[in-house]
C-alpha cells in the first residue's frame, strides 16, 4: 500500500527504476530531488515565504513545564517493575497522542 500510495501522490514525477525507489534505501538531498520524491530542497522559513509571501510570520512555541499534564503521574505506586511498565505505556501513549494532533 506505500508503494501505491507513492505512485499516486508523485505520479509522472518520479524517475528511475522501481526497483531502486522502493528498494528501502534512503536518498538525501539532490538524489531524493533527481528521482522526483521530493520537490524541492530548502529551509522552512524560504519554502513558507516563497509560497506565502515575505509577510508569513513563524512564533517558536515553548513547552509551558508549569501546566504540563502528565498522564503519568495517574499511575499510582504498584511497585518498582509494575509502575515503570503502566509509567512507560502512559508516556508513549502520550506521546502518540501529541504526534496525532499534527496528523503523523
Amino acid at each position: 500500500s506505500f508503494k501505491d500510495l507513492v505512485r499516486e501522490r508523485r505520479g509522472a514525477k518520479l524517475k528511475g527504476d522501481e526497483a531502486l525507489l522502493f528498494s528501502g534505501e534512503v536518498f538525501a538531498g539532490r538524489r531524493a530531488l533527481g528521482l522526483g520524491l521530493i520537490d524541492g530542497i530548502g529551509e522552512l522559513r524560504g519554502v513558507l515565504r516563497g509560497m506565502f509571501g515575505e509577510n508569513v510570520r513563524l512564533h517558536a512555541i515553548e513547552p509551558d513545564r508549569r501546566r504540563r499534564f502528565s498522564l503519568a503521574r495517574l499511575v499510582p505506586f504498584f511497585g518498582s517493575d509494575a509502575g515503570d511498565v503502566v509509567g512507560d505505556l502512559l508516556t508513549r501513549i502520550e506521546e502518540r497522542l501529541t504526534w496525532a494532533r499534527f496528523g503523523l
